[in-house]
């Protein structure tokens, strides 16, 4: 299900200002001034999906990518007032359709367990096994 008048935008132009006021908006934190998502993104990511509802920003996912076969998800946030309308699985689908057109054969995403049924319902992930390292003391 997609909400009438968002549009998906591959690749589409942002700024890290307005990514990092939907992280705090969609996340419920305070937004970060230094941050430089764009050239984080263009540096290092296979791609991005925009959700734009009448030219504001109200989703956003970050693809990063082996340079080969293997996509990931990174970052997918929804604007807190659009969240579990179909905005996020729509982001995720565009994001399907950007890293297949670009090679990719496989879709990883890592979540924390209160979104099993986002990521493996609404997004169609199957489960795997998969391990975490905590490299850093928070």
């Amino acid at each position: 299900m997609r909400l009438m008048g968002i549009g998906y935008t591959w690749r589409g132009p942002f700024d890290s200002a307005e990514v990092e006021v939907l992280h705090a908006n969609g996340f419920g934190s305070a937004p970060a001034s230094s941050f430089d998502w764009r050239a984080q993104a263009e540096r290092h990511s296979l791609g991005w999906v925009c959700a734009r509802l009448s030219g504001k920003l109200v989703g956003w996912v970050n693809i990063a990518w082996d340079g080969s076969s293997h996509a990931f998800i990174l970052d997918t946030v929804v604007a807190k007032e659009l969240q579990r309308q179909g905005v996020g699985a729509a982001l995720v689908a565009e994001a399907a359709r950007g890293a297949a057109a670009a090679g990719c054969r496989w879709m990883h995403v890592d979540f924390e367990e209160h979104l099993s049924g986002f990521y493996l319902g609404a997004c169609g992930f199957r489960p795997t096994k998969a391990g975490l390292l905590k490299l850093q003391a928070e």
